[in-house]
């Protein structure tokens, strides 16, 4: 497998993980005509929604994805999840190869609070996510409601 550490990738990541740019997401894929090699097929600004919306239920895919909650009125926290997508219609052979091959991606996207593996967008709920982000992060200043 060759591609997680492009410049383009790296750059799409470091972006992410700015807090004074806008870039909340990013979305790595397997190129139609190489194989095993990985390219960056979108960035955005929209969150974990619009992101959503660029996952393909055929693929296999690699996201990384900056999401900000509130843990009270005084304050935001900043955490990151990396996802790792298998659509349900994903050929079984890529099925197959995405639990070796996931390990070159998380060694370039390696700074994330929690991995979510998600086959539907149902998978991605915003809410879920949050509260597994505060589980991670240890203290819960929302009285343990999520």
């Amino acid at each position: 497998m060759s591609g997680a550490d492009s410049p383009e990738i790296l750059k799409a990541y470091n972006a992410v993980r700015d807090d004074k740019n806008e870039t909340n997401w990013l979305l790595i894929s397997y190129k139609a005509d190489k194989g095993d090699a990985l390219e960056l097929t979108a960035i955005g600004t929209g969150g974990l929604e619009e992101l959503k919306e660029k996952l393909d239920d055929g693929q296999a895919q690699y996201a990384y994805v900056r999401v900000e909650y509130a843990n009270d009125t005084e304050s935001t926290r900043v955490k990151f999840a990396l996802i790792i997508w298998i659509g349900e219609s994903t050929k079984v052979m890529r099925k197959a190869k995405v639990s070796i091959q996931s390990s070159e991606v998380k060694r370039v996207l390696h700074h994330h609070s929690i991995q979510v593996d998600a086959h539907t967008k149902g998978d991605l709920d915003e809410k879920d996510i949050v509260v597994r982000l505060r589980k991670a992060g240890g203290a819960d200043y929302n009285g343990g409601r999520g």
